[in-house]
């Protein structure tokens, strides 16, 4: 989860783009284009675009797509682990046992307690599981569909079964999944925020104003 933190805190710096292309691009013709990549989401709501270190006017459309790429997988982690916060701050559990001799009920209700409480070969095993998840989404990219650096949409997960396990997107129009894009970018934004706050406070007392110890 510290690592998951970390990827996302770093990633905020390119958030919220878009951002006009002033760079040379040396892409692929099959790549989306800079300028497609960064339409979505609409961030009108902050009057202008929030890129302080430029970076999304930097490398090649290929660069951008992985920049989005990134930013969307780093924005469903936040997600996942602000939810998996929260609910063990409301003292929500499995029943029986997390590991031999630990029940789900004795895990500490504090984010980083609970961490911490999880034997080591259960946090490699979730380190193992990610890495997995990372490598035959890659895979598969390359040999079920058309690579997001190529073409592809980025933030496409292509794991079978993993993400839209009952294909409830299959029968939407275009439109549709591109608000759903646009949604899943700015809630991914936010979680990003939010957790990265969590983490600061559990961290650093005092850090964030009114939120309380978590």
């Amino acid at each position: 989860m510290k690592s998951a933190i970390l990827l996302s805190t770093l990633s905020l710096a390119t958030a919220f783009a878009p951002a006009v292309n002033k760079a040379s691009s040396t892409s692929l013709d099959a790549c989306l284009s800079r300028e497609k990549i960064l339409s979505e989401p609409d961030t009108t709501e902050f009057g202008k675009i929030w890129d302080p270190l430029g970076l999304a006017e930097q490398g090649s459309d290929e660069t951008i797509a992985w920049y989005r790429h990134a930013e969307i997988k780093h924005g469903r982690v936040a997600m996942a682990a602000f939810v998996g916060w929260w609910a063990t701050g409301a003292g929500l559990r499995f029943p029986g046992e997390l590991s031999y001799g630990l029940n789900f009920a004795d895990v500490p209700s504090k984010g980083l307690e609970a961490w911490d409480a999880i034997p080591g070969w259960g946090k490699a095993q979730m380190l193992i599981f990610a890495g997995l998840i990372e490598l035959h989404d890659e895979l598969f990219h390359s040999v079920r569909g058309t690579h997001y650096m190529k073409g592809g949409q980025p933030g496409k997960n292509m794991v079978p079964g993993l993400f839209d396990p009952f294909g409830l997107s299959k029968g939407r129009s275009e439109e549709a999944k591109a608000k759903g894009r646009s949604s899943e970018i700015k809630n991914g934004r936010l979680a990003m925020v939010g957790i990265a706050g969590m983490w600061a406070t559990a961290t650093l007392e005092g850090s964030v104003p009114l939120q309380p110890p978590c």
